[in-house]
């Protein structure tokens, strides 16, 4: 199994043995040291926060939903159930600025959301 990034698959993350979605967000090694993926949940509980980033609705994510980068993590590859589809290139590209954002790896001080928000 060799999940890439912007893959969203089902992982078993250990809550009362059901698969929630994740987006795949660790960079595409072709030998990896460990069987882990860095992975951002997904969840359809909008919170307004600069820690998530709205998605579109596709044929595999059919109820709005947010990646929350807050909730960034690793995991066992052998965790992961099946994939269901693959994100946007401007979908990945924004929970990117936001990872970077929460993780202070960007000089700037403004959440990601916000400066979209400023710019329309």
């Amino acid at each position: 199994m060799n999940p890439r990034p912007g893959e969203v698959w089902l992982a078993d993350l250990g809550f009362a043995a059901k698969f929630r979605p994740v987006v795949i967000v660790s960079r595409q090694d072709p030998d990896p040291p460990r069987a882990l993926i860095i992975y951002v949940p997904l969840t359809t509980q909008d919170r307004g926060s600069p820690y998530e980033v709205r998605l579109p609705k596709t044929r595999f994510l059919e109820k709005g939903s947010v990646a929350n980068v807050q909730g960034i993590a690793s995991l066992p590859t052998v965790r992961l159930g099946r994939r269901l589809g693959v994100l946007s290139a401007e979908s990945m590209s924004e929970i990117k600025t936001a990872i970077a954002w929460a993780l202070e790896l960007e000089p700037s001080g403004t959440p990601p959301t916000l400066e979209r928000t400023d710019q329309a």
